[in-house]
């Protein structure tokens, strides 16, 4: 007998609007979707950012009937700020019939409807909820990014989805590669998923060149303080970099360039807090520059921008097989990505995006992103699967299958770590380490030394240096608390510092 959902829950105090906003090119349809979905386990929307997808969804979901969705987006900053749009727009309190959950953060009930969230935190959720039954719809937004988490959870569904009748799981995409999503969860009877194609709405981008002199070590701020200028004293502009510290010096830099009366320049990064996430969204009179890094590129609209800058560059996480350690160097990004941040201005009025590289460069550029499972060490996939008991790896059904000698890789690694039993390798089990291992959210290695460090009586220490090494930067300091963080480094300041 299938499952059916959890959905024991208290009755929402508001009844929550479910009105399609007839601004937004979804709601032309909305009808078809609704129709879909009831008569089919998958559908994937396929719609450029803009077209209202993210937020209108879960509205035809409920309007059907649809109990409990799970919602998931790529990034934390994303699952905020959809959540908070979301229960503006049904006129509830964020928290109760809308609600969200990213790491360390939960702000949902047991009357809670839509709960957006990672998609990390609905891999989690499989450890204890293994039909995922809490939820009668899962919606996985911006599936095109194609991250680690998000292809194992477009297996792990397409596993589920036969014993679970009842479930309807949405996939939305950009424009790109739809046709993979659909093959991947097409019928018994070879019928791939359902389709609908949702355009953007827009007004034409012009695109502009503006590459480095030939020889020259480019200075990026200095090129994004002349592409500003180029653009005029007035309309918002969006800058694509690469990090947070690309942010940093390139604030510094128009910070000092004289761009006129009450301009404003604001960073837009995964690891911003809620109330400087806020100002970006704010309403405001004055020009406006957010710098970004690619949360912008399809998880946020940024409202009001009129002109992107684009680096064309950004941090892509790669494993070195050679050296064993998993990097994330500054590489230049796929085309798809570059039309993507292009296709963030042209909102409000016609747009200009002005590309700090050639064209030759562009058209030279691979046409996608490699996906992530391609390009990383499969070690943490392999320990969640041997956790969940799902078998061999090399028969997953993953969107597109990791190479053998990535999955060799990753055996090899849990085995050095202790974390697996027995020889039978093509279907691991756990340890009682891995069994640790596998509750952590951080790189097994990592995880091996915490659990060793609690063994022998000095995990205080170990856990400093585990964080450390699992940060990007050390140098970073929160941006809510600077001055705190100031105040407690000057405590290793030696006297010729404080002096100098």
């Amino acid at each position: 007998m299938p499952d059916t959902p959890d959905t024991r829950e208290e009755p929402v105090a508001d009844e929550p609007l479910l009105d399609v906003d007839p601004s937004l090119p979804i709601s032309a349809h909305a009808d078809e979707i609704a129709g879909l979905i009831r008569d089919n386990q998958v559908v994937v929307v396929a719609g450029e950012t803009g077209s209202g997808k993210t937020t209108q969804l879960p509205k035809i979901c409920l309007r059907l009937g649809r109990r409990s969705i799970g919602h998931t987006q790529p990034r934390r900053i994303a699952a905020r700020s959809v959540a908070e749009r979301l229960a503006d727009e049904m006129g509830v309190g964020l928290g109760d019939a809308v609600g969200y959950q990213v790491r360390f953060t939960r702000r949902a009930t047991r009357r809670t409807r839509v709960k957006v969230m990672t998609d990390g935190v609905l891999l989690a959720e499989i450890n204890h909820d293994r039909r995922l039954r809490r939820y009668d719809t899962i919606i996985i937004d911006e599936a095109h990014e194609r991250s680690l988490t998000i292809d194992f959870l477009l297996g792990y569904l397409k596993q589920l989805l036969p014993s679970r009748p009842e479930l309807r799981v949405v996939i939305t995409s950009a424009t790109i590669d739809t046709a993979r999503f659909a093959e991947h969860f097409a019928g018994p009877d070879g019928t791939p998923a359902p389709v609908v194609e949702v355009s953007g709405r827009g007004w034409p981008v012009e695109i502009r060149y503006r590459p480095p002199d030939e020889g020259d070590d480019p200075d990026m701020p200095a090129a994004i303080v002349s592409a500003v200028r180029e653009l005029g004293p007035s309309g918002d502009v969006l800058v694509f970099l690469s990090g947070e510290r690309e942010i940093k010096d390139a604030a510094a830099a128009l910070a000092a360039a004289d761009l006129g009366p009450g301009t404003e320049v604001l960073p837009l990064f995964a690891r911003l807090s809620a109330a400087e996430q806020h100002r970006v969204f704010a309403a405001h009179a004055a020009r406006r520059i957010v710098l970004a890094t690619n949360v912008a590129e399809t998880s946020l609209t940024v409202p009001g921008i009129r002109f992107v800058v684009d680096t064309g560059l950004a941090r892509i996480s790669r494993y070195s097989a050679r050296t064993k350690v998993q990097r994330l160097p500054i590489e230049p990004v796929s085309r798809a990505s570059a039309d993507q941040r292009a296709g963030r201005c042209g909102r409000v009025g016609p747009g200009v995006c002005l590309r700090l590289y050639s064209e030759e460069d562009y058209l030279a550029r691979p046409e996608f992103t490699e996906p992530e499972i391609l390009r990383t060490n499969l070690a943490s996939v392999i320990l969640r699967m041997a956790g969940a008991e799902l078998g061999d790896v090399r028969d997953f059904p993953f969107v597109e299958a990791p190479d053998r000698a990535q999955i060799t890789d990753g055996l090899r690694l849990l085995d050095e770590l202790g974390a697996l039993k027995g020889s039978d390798r093509r279907a691991p089990r756990l340890t009682r380490t891995g069994r640790r291992l596998a509750e952590m959210p951080v790189d097994p290695r990592l995880g091996r030394m915490l659990v060793e460090a609690s063994r022998r009586d000095c995990l205080r220490e170990v856990e400093v240096i585990v964080a450390a090494l699992a940060m990007q930067d050390v140098r970073e300091r929160p941006a809510d608390k600077r001055q705190q963080a100031d105040r407690l480094h000057r405590r290793f300041l030696t006297d010729e510092v404080l002096a100098g």
